[in-house]
């Protein structure tokens, strides 16, 4: 499969919520409105995959962050990436179902972190659900702990991959 790894535009906003609603609940998912403000104000650590038609088929998404770990605000409020922060963040990485279990997700991460490497970030943060952590664990997470997050009512793993 050809693969074209680059930034969205909002003309993939839709593709990009059909891809998050079918990766999570609908508590969990970002909405609409969200995810057009991820578009426009953190496009450079918003990193989207094309298949070889030009389609969206997966992304990962998060803004830089002064904390090692996510707190639960970053889903509501999002700022400009700040260049000094210390930490880049994940709040959504999410594949198409039909390109489940191709390393898709791995890529992504992958790509994020050569982002996040070139921005001279000290780690990468995310929080995920207990099924996910051997997910992340395999692509070179820490988990450091539950955490503190009450998002969609969940309990989350703090996963930190140090750069």
């Amino acid at each position: 499969m050809k693969l074209v790894i680059n930034h969205p535009k909002l003309a993939d906003l839709a593709t990009i919520m059909t891809i998050e609603r079918a990766g999570f609940s609908a508590e969990e998912a970002a909405t609409e409105g969200a995810m057009a403000e991820r578009i426009t104000l953190i496009n450079d650590t918003f990193v989207v995959a094309r298949n070889e038609k030009a389609e969206v088929i997966g992304y990962v998404v998060g803004p830089a962050f002064d904390q090692r770990y996510l707190t639960d605000d970053l889903y509501d409020e999002l700022t400009p990436n700040d260049p000094q922060a210390p930490y880049q963040t994940v709040l959504s990485l999410a594949v198409a179902p039909d390109y489940h279990g191709q390393g898709l997700g791995s890529l992504l991460l992958s790509r994020l972190a050569e982002i996040a490497k070139a921005q001279h970030r000290q780690a990468i943060t995310l929080t995920c659900l207990a099924e996910l952590v051997p997910f992340y664990e395999k692509n070179g997470y820490q988990n450091e702990g539950i955490s503190d997050s009450t998002h969609a009512g969940e309990i989350w793993y703090n996963m930190v991959y140090d750069i």
